[in-house]
């Protein structure tokens, strides 16, 4: 009998072995998804015989594709709050993950993109494997980087967090190594031996031990290479500047990078831009979420989000209308609204940490 629970939990030895249980849509998130995992870390995490945590998406397509777009997307469309609800119970579980006090493990094997990243690289022990593809996919649909995704690619060298955020293009096993996503490459055939050897870890040192033991250099990645002009470029202050210096560059890839931000919404980028650079002066990963938060709730006022589900999800004719239309029409007050408070939707995770302690409420 098919187990359709959507997030499944079972004690192997000493490991908490959470399941994301959504095959068909690649494990993307609910806002009952995040409350179930709140909940379950918050059990672990006073469960003296859990000694480590380890997270893996059901089927064969990935860990999780992130949040549940068609949801938000007609939430935001109907003016509903529920997208607002998900966020907060979201942003404070990949906060949790952040500074769980037991080895948390995610198995980022195939498909871990936006609240995937949420729910994986926050954690303290983050395997990829050869068949892993990561990625902040958000400005395609006119939205930006949330779940802690500026605070980790504000931390990756030199300028490839830049270039990841605004493009959303994905990474293999290497380059999200390089980029900070990750700690280890392990093949795809040997993640039973790594679960099944976890279950007798009897404590941190020993689960680390243990996944260093499986490790392996993983094939040979695209970022390192490409550094010197992805550094030049994205080290402009605008977007407007980023776009000039990439076709004037010397690298081919630029050029094509350069046609792919042409499709991008302008708000989404300027927004992430600014996102990221902001990221990168904050320092916490819960002052960021905080950011995020604030970004969140006022992107989904926008046009942007809505239509851009619309064309790449929905209907997916491929060609979203955003508005504005260019670059130029985004001015500075314009994006620096998306950073104001909120008043009393503040998030305040950076103010308030000890909320963490309890699991997540919100509705579902």
């Amino acid at each position: 009998m098919i187990d359709d629970r959507p997030v499944l939990l079972e004690t192997r030895g000493r490991s908490l072995h959470i399941t994301l249980n959504r095959p068909r849509a690649i494990n993307a998130l609910t806002h009952t998804m995040v409350r179930l995992l709140d909940e379950a870390l918050a059990d672990a995490e006073q469960d003296e015989a859990v000694t480590s945590v380890v997270l893996a998406g059901a089927g064969d397509r990935g860990l999780c594709a992130g949040g549940d777009i068609r949801a938000l997307h007609d939430d935001t469309r109907a003016g509903g709050r529920a997208s607002l609800d998900f966020w907060r119970d979201e942003y404070r579980l990949n906060a949790r993950i952040a500074r769980f006090s037991k080895p948390y493990v995610a198995l980022m094997d195939g498909i871990v993109m936006g609240g995937g990243i949420g729910v994986s690289a926050h954690g303290s022990i983050r395997i990829v494997t050869e068949r892993s593809r990561v990625a902040m996919p958000e400005t395609g649909i006119g939205f930006v980087p949330d779940v802690g995704g500026t605070h980790l690619l504000a931390a990756a060298p030199g300028e490839l967090g830049t270039h990841l955020a605004l493009t959303g293009r994905s990474v293999g096993a290497a380059d999200a190594l390089l980029c900070g996503l990750a700690d280890h490459h392990v093949p795809t055939r040997r993640l039973p031996e790594v679960t099944e050897a976890l279950a007798g870890a009897s404590s941190a040192d020993e689960v680390a031990r243990t996944v260093r033991g499986f490790a392996e250099e993983p094939p040979a990645g695209d970022l390192a290479a490409q550094r010197d002009w992805i550094d030049a470029c994205y080290a402009a202050h605008t977007v407007e500047e980023i776009v000039r210096r990439l076709p004037a560059c010397s690298a081919p890839m630029a050029a094509d990078v350069a046609a792919e931000l042409a499709g991008r919404s302008p708000l989404a980028l300027k927004v992430t831009l600014a996102a990221v650079r902001r990221a990168a002066r904050l320092g916490s990963l819960e002052a960021v979420l905080d950011q995020e938060f604030r970004v969140s709730g006022r992107i989904r006022e926008e046009s942007d989000f809505v239509e851009g589900v619309r064309a790449r999800i929905i209907d997916k004719d491929g060609d979203p209308q955003w508005k504005p239309a260019t670059l130029a029409e985004v001015d500075d007050s314009t994006v620096a609204r998306f950073f104001a408070p909120l008043g009393p939707d503040e998030q305040e995770l950076g103010l308030a940490p000890d909320a963490l302690t309890a699991p997540a409420g919100g509705t579902s």
